[in-house]
């Protein structure tokens, strides 16, 4: 068994106001985005440069958070809607925890496609474009996870198997970690690469929902299910249901993009 490292949550605390290192893992999401977009060839075709990036990433930030939060409280505390009905403000206490990746994803769609509209721009090169960086904030996100201690795997006798401070005496699956390679790293290295062959526009995203889905689904077995839900479909949990989708939705959209270029 190896030691949890028990690194405080928040780098800066004064008063009130605390700066954690799961807030700067996401600022540091968006800034690599910032940058990696920028460097494809695909961007510089379509114009998607300096200020016009810029705008993208806060469109992007914004509809993340968002869409993150709300798909929480949707596919995660969905028994809670009456506690969240009497406590409307409890719907903005990002502080309180509980964000979702398949919402924060969905926001994110939705606000790039608003900005391509307003921009006139092309939504699935911009898709492209944005899509192959995500993994690079995935990962942090998770390290981020990690950090605070949240998120953590199924009991196991593994000798890398760490007791969490939230989990009891338990030694457990580091699943953060698991995540944040496969997810992460490993994710990055494969979009990065595949980027460079000549697909049309559009289909680095169904790679991404493909991939990402079928990794997390696997890495999900490893993976405390939430304690609000259990498993919601047989020996899946409520994860591994969302990432089913996910692959799905990607096998489809390979396939309208496929069949709109034949025509």
């Amino acid at each position: 068994m190896i030691p949890y490292p028990k690194i405080n949550p928040d780098i800066i605390t004064i008063g009130p106001f605390h700066v954690r290192w799961y807030g700067i893992m996401y600022v540091l999401g968006f800034l690599s985005g910032y940058f990696l977009i920028q460097k494809q060839k695909r961007s510089k075709e379509i114009g998607l440069q300096g200020q016009l990036v810029q705008e993208l990433v806060f469109y992007l930030a914004v509809g993340l958070i968002v869409g993150a939060r709300l798909g929480y409280l949707l596919f995660y505390q969905y028994l809670s809607f009456p506690y969240y009905l009497r406590n409307p403000l409890e719907i903005l206490a990002l502080w309180h925890g509980g964000m979702s990746f398949h919402g924060g994803l969905m926001g994110s769609v939705v606000a790039g496609w608003w900005f391509c509209r307003r921009k006139k721009m092309p939504f699935w090169a911009v898709a492209d474009s944005v899509i192959v960086t995500a993994p690079v904030g995935l990962g942090l996100g998770r390290l981020g996870n990690f950090i605070n201690g949240e998120l953590f795997g199924r009991p196991t006798q593994l000798p890398w198997a760490m007791v969490f401070p939230g989990g009891g005496p338990v030694p457990r699956h580091p699943s953060q970690l698991y995540e944040a390679l496969a997810e992460g790293l490993v994710l990055f290295i494969l979009l990065w690469y595949l980027r460079k062959k000549r697909f049309r526009d559009g289909m680095m995203v169904p790679m991404f929902l493909v991939f990402y889905g079928s990794f997390r689904f696997f890495l999900e077995f490893f993976r405390e299910p939430d304690p609000q839900l259990g498993f919601v479909l047989g020996p899946f949990s409520m994860g591994q249901v969302l990432c089913a989708g996910m692959v799905g939705a990607g096998v489809l959209i390979a396939v309208l993009l496929r069949a709109t270029q034949k025509r």
